[in-house]
């Protein structure tokens, strides 16, 4: 589905991402791994369109998509998390995951005027995917809660909540662990598998946490100084000698 080719990004003299080749399969859930500074999330933004490559290529079902915007990227299917979630804080969690359906009838003010049983059957359309993805995450006790008042774990998964909302082609998420305890951890690597095995998503995940990638992840890709530097699965990757010594001996080493 994505295959990016020999793709360089450079802030002034810091080459982040260097010569990196990759694909990732349809239907799979990928891993990306590798110690602080590898270049993980760099990779992510210029894939996701925050940053124009320097040079190289990212193809999307063969399509040549090297340094279209965001929201062009969105339309096509393409979406990200972030490390630090993106919600909006003073709205319910239920408004957060209608806010992002694109080109809604209520957007058009003249719609709004002229066209208001449009209006309210586009809302109720999307009010019923809201609460589908409600149910299937299983946060309706937080459905009315504002945001902002959400748990870190919550609040990844009302980011992987409002991706749902679009059926999206592929979702890179980028260290869903984060600040996450393990129960909704769990819960939220149980969602992941399920939109994986029963809808088709597929995912591209950076994370830390090695047994979350055990559980989720094949294959595993490991990079190092800007570079793809091993792919296959997480046995094979955790016992590459050249992913051990980008580690510099912790982590990866001491799980052998």
């Amino acid at each position: 589905m994505i295959r990016v080719e020999n793709l360089h990004k450079r802030f002034g003299g810091v080459h982040a991402v260097n010569d990196a080749s990759l694909h990732i399969k349809k239907g799979s859930i990928t891993g990306l791994i590798g110690p602080n500074g590898a270049g993980k999330t760099t990779l992510f933004n210029v894939i996701a369109g925050h940053y124009k490559p320097t040079s190289g290529r990212i193809l999307l079902d063969g399509e040549d998509i090297t340094g279209l915007q965001p929201h062009e990227l969105f339309q096509k299917g393409v979406l990200r998390t972030f490390q630090l979630a993106h919600e909006f804080s003073s709205l319910t969690v239920r408004e957060n995951l209608m806010m992002v359906p694109s080109d809604q009838a209520g957007e058009s003010l003249l719609n709004v005027w002229f066209r208001k049983d449009r209006v309210a059957a586009d809302e109720q359309r999307v009010r019923e995917k809201a609460e589908e993805v409600i149910d299937f995450l299983e946060i309706g006790h937080v459905a009315d809660e504002l945001a902002g008042n959400l748990s870190g774990g919550q609040k990844k998964l009302l980011e992987l909540g409002r991706t749902m909302m679009v059926e999206p082609k592929i979702v890179f998420l980028d260290e869903v662990g984060a600040g996450v305890n393990r129960t909704l951890l769990y819960k939220i690597g149980d969602a992941i598998l399920k939109l994986n095995q029963e809808r088709g998503y597929t995912f591209c995940l950076i994370e830390h946490d090695m047994d979350f990638i055990a559980r989720l992840c094949d294959p595993v890709i490991c990079m190092a100084e800007g570079t793809v530097l091993a792919e296959g699965t997480v046995d094979e990757v955790k016992n590459n000698e050249q992913v051990i010594e980008a580690y510099l001996g912790t982590g990866l080493k001491h799980k052998r």
